[in-house]
């Protein structure tokens, strides 16, 4: 009886075997590798640029790492300068210009250092008033084409940025990890806080020199600001397409995951080509809040995490001076100025050449202003005005 108990236990164990077997199977993801780290600089706002080639061609060109862009892109006059051949197309691209069609460079490979990747279609934009606004010429822009095909991680405290194969990825024990509802662009619920409590969906967008953007349409369907004792202030933003105005101000608290900013710079966008898409989307959270953190992009899982890093309490830009400058020609010149301003006030003219700040003569723009962001401090130009060199001086206000 014993030996029969045994057989049946040993056949019951035998034929059980395989379904309990394949019960515990699953497919176990292969662990990411890491490829390779490039060194990045941060421009004025925060925005990321990074030097990469194209296909043969020598020249190492300067690019802006943007989750903001649905693809990836070279600007038009580099295109021209390298004598690349392009294919036409009924596609468009929309940015604060308005639509336009674009042409294309098909199957084209993208070559960090140490890094090959290829199979990419590169559309063709004019990055023109990008290089003025940052006084270097901008060859591209690298978005969502790079980023789903990586594990991509940012950071900001040694400036460098990490590239690993799509896999099972480990975070930093310290952070949070992001859950955005990805398009080809990450969109992230957000709470702020301002006169009442806030709630929407906003892109996190690498390639925004800002803190936070609300759409006009969302600020006024929200009744966002309607209380604000004092400002907006008008200002000029530029990006994809063209220049426009915005009103600046700051909002009480803006929450990212876990973690809260006070007091923090805003602007808001009348945004008469929906490139925010409102209703779905209220604006966007730029890289001036997102450097503040080391960031891992994980498209493939649709998860982004952020751990606080050495920026997470540097002070925020409150200056407002109502001038905008580009650098054209070697020359860092007076776009406009806003009427009413301190730079209307202090005198300055659009065309005016500023030949030092505060007795600092090295030209270059993205000095000049980090310069102009101080508060509190009356700051002293030497201009060129029709040839004629002037001295000036204003004393930025602050935008609240």
């Amino acid at each position: 009886m014993k030996a029969l108990l045994n057989i049946l236990l040993f056949s019951i164990l035998l034929f059980a075997a395989p379904t309990w077997v394949s019960a515990q199977e699953q497919f176990i993801e292969q662990p990411s590798r890491y490829l390779v780290s490039v060194p990045f600089k941060l421009l004025t706002g925060g925005v990321i640029l990074l030097k990469a080639k194209v296909n043969d061609y020598p020249d190492s060109l300067n690019f802006i790492l943007d989750t903001g862009s649905g693809g990836i892109s070279l600007d038009s006059s580099t295109v021209v300068r390298l004598g690349i051949t392009l294919q036409p197309s009924d596609k468009t691209i929309k940015g604060i210009g308005g639509l336009r069609k674009v042409s294309f460079l098909y199957n084209a490979t993208l070559k960090l250092p140490g890094l090959a990747t290829d199979r990419l279609n590169f559309h063709v934009n004019d990055y023109e008033i990008l290089s003025y606004v940052y006084g270097i010429p901008i060859d591209g822009i690298i978005g969502y084409s790079f980023f789903s095909r990586y594990i991509v991680n940012l950071n900001y405290d040694n400036l460098m940025m990490h590239v690993f194969t799509v896999g099972e990825y480990k975070y930093p024990a310290a952070g949070h990890t992001l859950r955005p509802m990805f398009t080809a662009l990450p969109i992230q619920e957000i709470r702020f806080r301002d006169e009442g409590k806030y709630f929407g969906k906003f892109y996190l967008d690498t390639g925004a020199g800002l803190n936070f953007l609300l759409s006009e349409s969302y600020a006024r369907d929200s009744a966002v600001l309607k209380k604000k004792r004092r400002g907006p202030f008008i200002t000029q933003a530029e990006g994809l397409g063209g220049k426009t105005s915005m009103r600046i101000t700051t909002v009480k608290e803006v929450k990212i995951g876990p973690y809260r900013f006070r007091k923090v710079p805003s602007f808001v966008f009348k945004d008469e080509y929906n490139v925010t898409n409102y209703p779905q989307v209220g604006g966007l959270i730029g890289n001036d809040l997102m450097r503040r953190f080391n960031v891992t992009l994980n498209y493939t899982k649709q998860e982004i995490h952020i751990v606080p890093n050495s920026h997470f309490r540097d002070l925020f830009d409150y200056a407002y001076s109502g001038i905008s400058v580009y650098y054209i020609d070697g020359q860092v010149s007076v776009d406009d100025v806003v009427p009413g301003s301190p730079a209307d006030k202090a005198g300055f003219k659009k065309d005016d050449v500023i030949l030092s700040v505060n007795n600092d003569i090295s030209n270059n723009i993205q000095t000049y202003k980090t310069m102009m962001q101080t508060t509190g401090q009356r700051l002293s130009f030497v201009i060129l005005r029709n040839g004629i060199p002037m001295m000036m001086s204003m004393k930025p206000v602050k935008i609240y």
